[in-house]
């Protein structure tokens, strides 16, 4: 079930909570992607928020919002880039994408496979993809407060399997989100500190999103030439004419 567009949007620009977890997603995003430059971005479901960083840089972005969630128009105040898009059937061509992030997208469709499929089919060679989810160990999955406690929460070796299935290579995933999905004053004001408690602590305690990227998987060509000998062992029998010896 798709949250609704102005719920997301209230909750990442209109609440502290929402923009300390805006802020935690991003800087991880960054220190995965430090550039984008001359590249294609895509995200899909409301992946926005992460996106605003790759504006001046990247070819070109683009921002699908799935049609059960609704659309907003993004970013303000510039050239709209969000376009309202069905789940399974995005206005793209084939291969024309770099890189792809997808959040609050797969945890919240009702038919994740097909989503996996067109993500796939979407990416060019050597592609790229982030799929940012709810953390099934982490506190914010269990949580009302936030976008992340709505849909299927994953464990990295559920999301690397499910990516697996559908063509993708994953390459490697991290968690962030340390702090408690808490609007609190206290809690707002010990973000950061949580946050970077949590990264040194991260073999020991969950983060409450998990970030995987992917690579889309080409694989080699079946056909081809291919030199056979159909009687390899025929090299060392004597020639008929040579009398043995």
């Amino acid at each position: 079930m798709h949250l609704d567009v102005k719920d997301l949007r209230n909750f990442y620009y209109r609440s502290m909570l929402g923009r300390a977890a805006q802020k935690a997603v991003r800087d991880e995003l960054r220190t995965m992607w430090p550039e984008a430059k001359g590249q294609t971005m895509v995200g899909f479901g409301f992946a926005v928020p992460l996106l605003r960083p790759y504006l001046p840089e990247a070819r070109r972005v683009i921002g699908l919002m799935p049609a059960p969630q609704g659309v907003m128009p993004w970013p303000m105040g510039q050239p709209n880039v969000s376009v309202l898009a069905e789940e399974t059937l995005w206005p793209l061509e084939t291969g024309r994408v770099d890189r792809l992030i997808m959040m609050h997208g797969l945890e919240n469709c009702e038919r994740p496979t097909d989503l996996l499929d067109e993500a796939f089919r979407v990416l060019g060679p050597g592609g790229r993809a982030i799929f940012v989810v709810p953390h099934r160990s982490g506190m914010w999955c269990r949580s009302d407060n936030t976008p992340f406690g709505f849909g299927r929460p994953y464990s990295a070796g559920q999301l690397e399997a499910q990516l697996r299935h559908h063509g993708f290579m994953p390459e490697r995933s991290r968690t962030t989100l340390y702090q408690p999905p808490s609007h609190k004053r206290f809690w707002r004001k010990t973000a950061k500190l949580c946050e970077k408690t949590g990264k040194m602590l991260s073999p020991v305690i969950s983060g409450g999103v998990l970030m995987l990227e992917a690579s889309k998987r080409i694989h080699a060509p079946s056909g081809g030439v291919r030199a056979t000998v159909r009687k390899p062992l025929e090299i060392l029998a004597p020639k008929p004419e040579v009398a043995p010896i």
